[in-house]
């Protein structure tokens, strides 16, 4: 059998990779996608299989092995990012995020916006079961309309993204919580209503801190309001049949289309709304002197494949209206491998396996085990830079300490949920925390303070396991006795 590392050394890659990140984000700022940060996982995983190989002898063919498959596990969310490219930029030039921003901003009240924010991201992901398709599509428009009222964009992508995961892990349609609760062994009901304990006060919390920063903020964006109207109508066709595109998605979802196709073909409608609606935009995208039936088809292409930029005659509502398409997801694609790479490393030099254990070894109650199952997710959020990946390991890695303690699986279940679906997308270099900074155009460590319900819901979780509140605990002996009634 392979020797585990000794955890002083099996953290060293992890506390390199971390100064790293902070040197980058210290240098770079922003930029730090760009870039720096990759280079940084690279030399982390560089450092793991040295330390790997020289020391515990670790074939090369392993760590090989390891990331083909890991990288394999990726292709489907690559496949997704790119997609995504395409709808938001379809959304934006064929006018639905134009139209929803219009109506949007002569509707919403700038005191009680982020509240009314974070409530419809909550509402639209439990019912399309992903915050990502959520935040690419509804986010984008409320990130406009916060920028219209005068809003930050660092709070208004919180109030987004709190609600997004929200929505995400309560909802039956979810990935996630699909994913949670077969790993746990729970059945997906029982664990939806038993992760209302902690999941129902934490965003309760953050609608609170959200309508507190409303009351608090002197918000004047009347003359944003006029400004943002003025140029949108003037440089888009505003209509309600816009909105038939948005209507088409949420049947597509709600008949659990395969989110892949769901995806692809919303950014087809889009693109026969913008040939329907916006011809003159596509021809303006087009920038050349065409036969009108080419700029448009010309226009079209580029909408879906690069960046575009539109004169509105406005610079706030140009940076609104600039898209990224497929190539504008380059960056967080290439940033995902390198994190993917580096979780792929540690787990064949099983240097994870060998921090866990540590925490596995000091647990004696039921608020250690939920502690150390919060910590082991946070920390293969880190290491893995995958929700997926880090959902799967921890929950495989406790299943048996769980039941040897006599706790429910739906325990195990609700924690890996409240520690790593929710906190994934606080990890710069995390796929979940890419995407969203990415779509939103906010760097992750600036949303990160504003993000109430990703960070309250694992603090939730270890004071409901504190209190002992609905955690029945059974007598392992009492347990394998039911155990053996039932087979």
């Amino acid at each position: 059998m392979k020797k585990i590392p000794h955890p002083l050394v099996a953290i060293i890659p992890l506390v390199c990779l971390v100064v790293l990140i902070s040197l980058s984000i210290g240098i770079f700022g922003s930029d730090a996608l760009l870039g720096s940060s990759q280079i940084s996982l690279l030399f982390g995983t560089a450092l793991c299989i040295s330390l790997s190989m020289t020391i515990y002898h670790t074939p090369w063919k392993e760590m090989e092995k390891e990331i083909e498959r890991t990288i394999g596990t990726a292709a489907i969310a690559v496949f997704i990012l790119l997609l995504i490219g395409m709808l938001s930029a379809s959304w934006m030039i064929s006018g639905i995020v134009p139209t929803l921003v219009y109506y949007g901003i002569q509707i919403m009240h700038p005191t009680y916006f982020l509240m009314t924010t974070c409530i419809i991201c909550a509402i639209v992901s439990v019912m399309t079961g992903s915050s990502w398709t959520t935040v690419a599509t509804i986010g984008v428009a409320l990130m406009g309309i916060g920028n219209a009222l005068d809003i930050s964009p660092a709070w208004t992508a919180g109030a987004i993204i709190s609600g997004a995961y929200f929505g995400d892990k309560i909802s039956p349609l979810s990935d996630t919580t699909i994913l949670a609760s077969t790993s746990a062994g729970t059945e997906l009901f029982s664990h939806i209503h038993y992760m209302l304990f902690t999941t129902i006060p934490s965003f309760i919390l953050a609608l609170i801190a959200f309508t507190l920063k409303g009351i608090m903020s002197d918000v004047g964006g009347d003359t944003h309001i006029e400004e943002y109207n003025y140029h949108l109508s003037t440089t888009f066709h505003i209509s309600p049949w816009t909105l038939v595109v948005p209507v088409l998605t949420a049947i597509l979802i709600i008949k659990r289309i395969p989110p892949l196709i769901t995806l692809f073909v919303s950014s087809l409608l889009a693109a026969g709304c913008a040939l329907i609606m916006q011809p003159h935009v596509l021809q303006q995208i087009a920038g050349e002197n065409l036969t009108p039936f080419w700029q448009m088809l010309k226009g079209t292409i580029i909408m879906f494949s690069t960046s575009t930029q539109i004169d509105t005659g406005n610079e706030a509502v140009n940076a609104l209206v600039a898209t990224g398409g497929m190539s504008g997801m380059l960056n967080t694609i290439w940033l995902i491998l390198c994190a993917m790479i580096f979780g792929a490393v540690m787990m064949a030099s099983r240097m994870l396996q060998s921090i866990t254990l540590v925490l596995l070894n000091i647990i004696r109650t039921t608020l250690g085990l939920v502690s150390s199952t919060v910590g082991t997710g946070l920390l293969m959020n880190i290491s893995t830079g995958d929700q997926y990946l880090s959902i799967v390991i921890t929950a495989n890695m406790y299943r048996d300490a769980y039941k040897k303690m006599g706790l429910e699986s739906r325990l195990l279940s609700r924690t890996c949920e409240d520690a790593v679906t929710v906190t994934s997308v606080l990890i710069p270099w995390n796929t979940c925390g890419l995407t969203q900074s990415t779509i939103l155009g906010v760097p992750t460590w600036t949303f990160i303070p504003y993000c109430f319900f990703n960070y309250i819901s694992p603090i939730m979780t270890l004071i409901v396991a504190a209190l002992g509140w609905k955690i029945v605990k059974k007598s392992p002996i009492l347990e394998s006795a039911e155990h053996f009634v039932e087979q």
